[in-house]
């Protein structure tokens, strides 16, 4: 038996990186998943034989109506909502003098704004629905190690994140007697074309490399450890687990790691 045999699950960001991982490892323990993004999917998914039905919308997730509906007929089709991933993001940031009105409101619409209307349309459902083994539903969102702590020109990115974090451990707080829980990923830094479209810019080769090595393992992360993580937390061995923002970062957070260790030959 799968882990989430049975169960419907939505993910945002769906066509790439961390979100596209989400689907094909849910879909692969069973469940029915709706992948949303505002890209059309451009990869057909590799998943098993026997694996559960994997459904795309395109919608943004800045668009209230859209995303309501969505969600409506998903329920409608399958009769239930039990988790959601909410993995839609972009970057931006720089130096907040620098930083233009418009360009911090774009990033903070998709990251937070386009989480906590997901999140919204979701619990509504999962409030209205019989619960299974004393759960309506769970929640994850994908924060950041960027929300835990700060990086330079993080400004809006770090911002966006960081609210993420505090806006999952009010909705664990205020729905946790419902039977719903939430909690908050928090990815060090991932090869997804996201990283990419920042690092990949010319004069960035060096820096790439500098964050790689304040992971403590020396190397970024990939989107199934992230997608795992997220299985985790939506099934039922995460039971207990809510309101927590949980870094899958490589010992990234951990401290720091100014090279005394090496003076002993490891």
């Amino acid at each position: 038996m799968s882990r989430l045999d049975g169960k419907t699950a939505l993910v945002t960001g769906a066509t790439s990186g961390i979100g596209l991982a989400c689907v094909a490892r849910f879909a692969a323990e069973g469940a029915r998943v709706l992948g949303l993004d505002v890209n059309k999917p451009g990869t057909d998914l590799d998943l098993p034989s026997g694996a559960a039905e994997v459904a795309f919308v395109q919608a943004d997730v800045r668009d209230e109506d859209a995303i309501a509906a969505a969600i409506d007929g998903m329920v409608a089709e399958h009769g239930r909502i039990d988790s959601i991933v909410t993995a839609a993001g972009i970057a931006g940031g720089g130096p907040a003098h620098l930083v233009d009105r418009s360009e911090w409101q774009r990033v903070l619409d998709v990251n937070l704004t386009g989480t906590f209307l997901c999140a919204k349309h979701a619990i509504r459902h999962m409030l209205d629905q019989d619960p299974i083994d004393g759960e309506r539903g769970s929640v994850v969102t994908v924060a950041s190690v960027e929300g835990l702590e700060g990086t330079a020109g993080g400004s809006s990115y770090n911002a966006s994140k960081g609210a993420v974090v505090i806006f999952t451990k009010n909705l664990a707080i205020d729905y946790g007697r419902a039977g719903i829980r939430a909690n908050a990923i928090c990815p060090g830094f991932i090869e997804t074309p996201l990283l990419d479209s920042v690092f990949n810019s010319p004069g960035m080769e060096q820096i790439r490399e500098h964050i790689r090595d304040e992971h403590k393992l020396r190397r970024l992360g990939r989107p199934e450890e992230i997608a795992a993580a997220a299985l985790f937390l939506v099934s039922a061995d995460a039971s207990f687990v809510s309101g927590q923002a949980i870094a899958v970062d490589g010992g990234y957070t951990a401290g720091r790691d100014h090279g005394v260790t090496e003076m002993f030959g490891f």
